[in-house]
């Protein structure tokens, strides 16, 4: 009897499991890191892209190039040019410090997705690129990128399909470059622009640092793909605008016009995998 009653208990457990195994959605048997969020069968960055040298883990300034010869070079060229532009007052505002090691020993850059920190602005294709594969990761393509952007809502915007202005940090109604140099168009890689302020918060807000733009998927979300920094694709054009980029376009908002070695102030990025067995 008892042999009877346990093969019955047996054989109930049995078929529950299996319909438990067929309820269960597929997977890639993939996984993402704990720093990225899983789009269907592609993982993305959390977080726009913060850089680190790849020898030492020294975290690298976000307001100088993460390349040794062009931050050198923007560092030295404005040591004397922000004396030429602008008011007394925005000549007299020092640049932000470039790390000694940065100055004088070489480095790569290892992109890092983290919260709470400044994104790493400054960056070419070439550097992005180079940065997300130190971090054995990629360039998102741009379809990626959108399809991530827009959520499993699949909307223009992180939020809706209607914009909607402060939820991103977009579309800001004052420019850095009006601040130092009385124009938009010059100065573009001057390393103060990204620390000047709009009362008492910077223009280019800490990583995560606007939660209600967040794209949501699979019970987690990603941050700021719209506004804050202009994020590099795969197809050699950013996307999402800049904070101060008159654009209401959100997740479809792109720039294709410069070169793969083009950077500024507003040109970050965001990397993307395949995952990991």
């Amino acid at each position: 009897m008892r042999r009877r009653l346990a093969g019955i208990v047996f054989l109930f457990a049995g078929l529950a499991l299996g319909t438990l195994r067929a309820q269960a959605p597929r997977t890639t048997g993939r996984v993402c890191g704990h720093d990225m969020v899983r789009v269907g069968s592609f993982c993305i960055d959390r977080f726009e892209v913060s850089t680190v040298d790849v020898a030492t883990g020294k975290r690298l300034s976000p307001f100088y190039p993460p390349n040794a010869k062009l931050a050198a070079s923007v560092y030295d060229a404005w040591l004397s040019e922000r004396n030429t532009l602008g008011t007394l007052a925005a000549r007299a505002l020092p640049l932000p410090e470039l790390p000694r090691y940065q100055r004088e020993q070489a480095f790569e850059p290892r992109a890092v997705s983290e919260a709470g920190v400044v994104p790493q602005a400054y960056m070419s294709y070439h550097v992005a690129k180079k940065s997300c594969e130190n971090a054995h990761k990629r360039l998102c393509t741009r379809d990626e990128w959108v399809r991530a952007c827009r959520g499993r809502r699949d909307t223009q915007f992180p939020y809706g399909s209607s914009f909607r202005a402060g939820r991103c940090n977009v579309h800001r109604a004052l420019h850095p470059g009006y601040v130092l140099h009385a124009s938009s168009s010059i100065g573009l890689l001057d390393p103060r622009l990204n620390l000047v302020e709009d009362g008492n918060e910077p223009l280019l807000r800490l990583t995560g640092a606007s939660p209600a733009c967040a794209s949501e998927w699979s019970n987690d979300k990603i941050y700021d793909m719209v506004g804050n920094l202009d994020e590099w694709v795969e197809d050699s054009m950013f996307l999402g605008g800049f904070y101060a980029r008159s654009t209401n376009k959100g997740c479809d908002a792109q720039i294709s016009s410069h070169g793969e070695s083009y950077f500024d102030y507003s040109t970050g990025a965001r990397c993307c995998s395949n995952g990991s067995e």
